[in-house]
C-alpha cells in the first residue's frame, strides 16, 4: 500500500512539469530589417541613406550636425512597425545601447515598446505586455483576440519603439502555427515635427504615450519625430534637410529649448525663426508650416522667473510670425501657448509632461492641424474618418486605397462613383472583387472614364477617411457620383446618417470645388424598404441645402408592394447583373457626358 501511494505521488508530483512542458510555445522570428520592402516607419530618408537601421537621421550629416544631436538621432523615437497576424500572443525581443531609464522617466518609456492592435472598423486597442529588462529586453503580449467577428484574417499590430534609446536589433515573434504578414511604410505625406526632449517624448510612460505618438493615431497619419532632447534648435543643419521631405505639415517646436535661460536672445531667437521658415519656404511653397509657442512650465505660477522665460520667448514668437505674415509668407500658421492650455498636473518636473500632460499637447495639435488640413471631425461615428478591414475575404483594403491613389495620379479619371460593396462588385478595373455587372459598367462606364472608388464594407466613415487621405487629391474630376450608407442602417439613426451624408459632400466640395456631385439614394434592401424610402427624404433635403443633385435610381427594384423584386438581387442587397443593367438605365441620363468637358472648359 505503501509503495502505491509513494508511486501516486511522485506521478501527481511530475503533472505540473509536465503541463508547463506541453504550453511551451514555439516561436517563428521575424526581424524588421531583413523584409524586402521598407517596414519602419517614421523615418525620413531611405534604409540606403542611414547609418544604423534605427536611425532618424541621414548618414550624410554626422559631420554638419552637433555631435549630441547626431547621438540623439540614434534613439528610435517615433519609429513603429505594422504587421498583420491571427495570433493570441506577440513577443519582442531586442537589445539597446544606452541607459535603459532616466531619473525621471521609467525603462518602459525610456527604452520600452508599445503594441496596439487595430481591429476591422479601425479602432487602435492598447495590448497590455510582460516585460523583462536585462541584456536582451523582451516584452511578450499574451492573450490577445486573434480576429473580430467579421473573418479570421487577424487584426493589424503597430509596434512602437523605444524613445529615448537606439535599437541595436529587434525581431518579433508569433507561434509558429501563425503567419506574420509585414505591413509596407504608409504612402500618406507625414507629419514631420522639429522638437525638444518633449516631442521626443520625455517623459511619457511608454512609446505610445508620447504626444507626436498620440497625434498619429488621432490624424490615422505617419509622424516623423525630429526631436532631440534638449538640442532642438532651430539649427540650419537641420532645417537645410527638413524639406528632403515630402510633409503633409512641417511643425516647428524648438520654444522650449531656446528660451533665455539656455543663453538665446530675443533677435537670435527671432531670426532663427524667420530664417526657418524662410529656408523652408525656399523649397516647399506650399506645404503648411506650424509654429508652435513654449506650452509654459506647471510651476510657473508660482515662479516668476520661469513664468518671464516662456512669456519673453512667446512674444518673441508672436512678432516673428506677424513679421513673416506680413512679408507676405504664405500656409503659415501658429499654435498659441493658450490653446496648448496645459494642466498644473500635467508634467513630472514642471517641464516635461506625463501622459496627462501628452494627451493634452496631443488634442491641442489635433484641433490645430485639423483646421490647417480642413479635416473636421464630430461627435458621432458618421463624422469620425475610419479605415476597415471587415471585408478581408474579398479583397485587401489598405491595398486597393494604394492601388487608387496610384490610379488617379498616373491617370486622372473624369467621373468618379464612390461607394461600398454595390459600386465595387460591379465592374471596372482591378478592383480586386468578383464583379456581378461587368457587362453593363463595361458598355457604359467605361467609354465615359468612370473610374469605380467602391470598397466593400465601407460605411460613410470610411469614405471620409479615403477623402481625407488623398483620394481626391491632385486632379480635377468632372463629376463624382456617391452611393454609401446602406451599411450605416444597422449601426446609425437616420439623422446620423444624413447629417454624415453632407458632412462627407462638404469635405468633396473643398477637394472637388468645380466638380458636379450626383448624391445617389440609398438603395432598396430586403427588410428595410420603408425605412430607406423615409431615409432618402431626408437626404433630398440635404442635397437641396447643399446643392448637388440628388436621384433615386433604386426605384427600379421596387415591386408595386413597395418590396424590393428579388429577381435583381443576389442575396437582397447586391444587385445581379440584371440588377445592374436596370440600376443603369436609370442613372445614365445623369451621368455627364465626353462632349460635356468641351462645353465646361469654354
Amino acid at each position: 500500500m505503501k509503495k502505491l501511494l509513494l508511486v501516486t505521488f511522485a506521478v501527481i508530483g511530475l503533472l505540473p512539469y509536465a503541463t508547463f512542458a506541453q504550453a511551451t510555445t514555439e516561436y517563428t522570428w521575424w526581424n524588421p530589417i531583413q523584409s524586402s520592402f521598407p517596414v519602419i516607419e517614421g523615418q525620413g530618408w531611405p534604409a540606403s541613406a542611414l547609418q544604423n537601421p534605427y536611425d532618424r537621421l541621414p548618414a550624410k550629416v554626422e559631420k554638419s550636425v552637433r555631435t549630441p544631436v547626431w547621438n540623439l538621432s540614434h534613439n528610435a523615437a517615433g519609429l513603429l512597425i505594422r504587421f498583420r497576424a491571427s495570433t493570441d500572443q506577440v513577443v519582442v525581443r531586442y537589445v539597446v545601447t544606452g541607459k535603459k531609464e532616466l531619473p525621471h522617466m521609467p525603462a518602459t518609456g525610456v527604452s520600452g515598446v508599445d503594441l496596439y492592435a487595430v481591429n476591422s472598423d479601425g479602432d487602435a486597442l492598447w495590448c497590455a505586455g510582460k516585460y523583462t529588462f536585462g541584456d536582451t529586453i523582451q516584452y511578450k503580449f499574451t492573450g490577445l483576440e486573434p480576429n473580430d467577428t467579421y473573418h479570421q484574417k487577424g487584426r493589424e499590430y503597430r509596434l512602437y519603439l523605444p524613445l529615448y534609446n537606439s535599437v541595436k536589433w529587434l525581431e518579433i515573434g508569433v507561434p509558429t502555427s501563425v503567419t506574420l504578414t509585414p505591413l509596407p511604410v504608409r504612402i500618406e505625406k507625414p507629419i514631420v515635427v522639429y522638437g525638444t526632449s518633449i516631442a521626443q517624448g520625455a517623459c511619457a510612460s511608454r512609446p505610445g504615450m508620447a504626444w507626436p505618438a498620440i497625434l498619429g493615431r488621432k490624424l490615422d497619419r505617419p509622424v516623423i519625430n525630429l526631436a532631440f532632447s534638449g538640442n532642438g534648435r532651430l539649427e540650419k543643419e537641420i532645417i537645410d534637410i527638413l524639406p528632403d521631405i515630402d510633409a503633409n505639415i512641417y511643425v516647428l517646436d524648438c520654444l522650449p529649448n531656446l528660451v533665455a535661460a539656455a543663453g538665446t536672445k530675443p533677435d537670435e531667437l527671432k531670426e532663427k525663426i524667420t530664417t526657418s521658415v524662410k529656408t523652408l519656404r525656399q523649397r516647399k511653397p506650399d506645404t503648411p508650416i506650424l509654429l508652435v509657442e513654449h506650452a509654459g512650465y506647471s510651476d510657473g505660477g508660482t515662479n516668476t522667473i520661469r513664468r518671464q522665460q516662456y512669456n519673453d520667448a512667446n512674444v518673441v514668437m508672436e512678432q516673428a510670425f506677424a513679421q513673416l505674415k506680413g512679408e507676405g509668407i504664405k500656409n503659415l500658421y501658429i499654435l498659441p501657448y493658450s490653446a496648448i492650455n496645459m494642466d498644473t498636473d500635467a508634467t513630472v518636473d514642471g517641464t516635461h509632461p506625463t501622459d496627462l500632460g501628452m494627451q493634452e499637447y496631443a488634442d491641442a495639435y489635433e484641433r490645430s492641424i485639423r483646421k490647417i488640413l480642413n479635416e473636421p471631425i464630430g461627435d458621432v461615428v458618421t463624422l469620425k474618418p475610419r479605415t476597415q478591414y471587415r471585408d478581408a475575404r474579398v479583397y485587401d483594403w489598405e491595398t486597393r486605397h494604394r492601388e487608387i491613389m496610384a490610379r488617379v495620379q498616373s491617370k486622372p479619371p473624369r467621373i468618379l462613383f464612390i461607394g461600398n460593396s454595390i459600386t465595387h462588385f460591379w465592374g471596372g478595373e482591378s478592383t480586386g472583387a468578383t464583379l456581378r455587372g461587368a457587362d453593363s459598367w463595361d458598355a457604359v462606364m467605361k467609354p465615359l472614364d468612370v473610374l469605380n472608388l467602391g470598397y466593400g464594407w465601407d460605411r460613410i466613415e470610411n469614405v471620409l477617411w479615403r477623402v481625407y487621405h488623398g483620394e481626391l487629391d491632385g486632379y480635377q474630376a468632372i463629376q463624382i457620383a456617391l452611393m454609401i450608407g446602406t451599411n450605416n442602417l444597422q449601426l446609425n439613426s437616420d439623422a446620423e446618417i444624413s447629417n454624415g451624408l453632407s458632412f462627407l459632400v462638404r469635405a468633396i466640395q473643398t477637394r472637388q470645388p468645380n466638380a458636379d456631385i450626383l448624391l445617389i439614394g440609398i438603395l432598396p434592401r430586403r427588410n428595410e424598404e420603408a425605412r430607406i424610402a423615409q431615409l432618402n427624404q431626408r437626404i433630398a433635403q440635404a442635397a437641396g441645402e447643399l446643392n448637388v443633385t440628388f436621384i433615386q435610381p433604386g426605384t427600379v427594384f421596387l415591386k408595386s408592394d413597395g418590396k424590393i423584386d428579388e429577381s435583381m438581387f443576389s442575396d437582397g442587397l447586391h444587385p445581379n447583373a440584371e440588377g445592374y443593367r436596370q440600376l443603369l438605365t436609370k442613372l445614365q441620363p445623369y451621368l455627364k457626358p465626353v462632349e460635356a468637358d468641351s462645353k465646361r472648359k469654354k
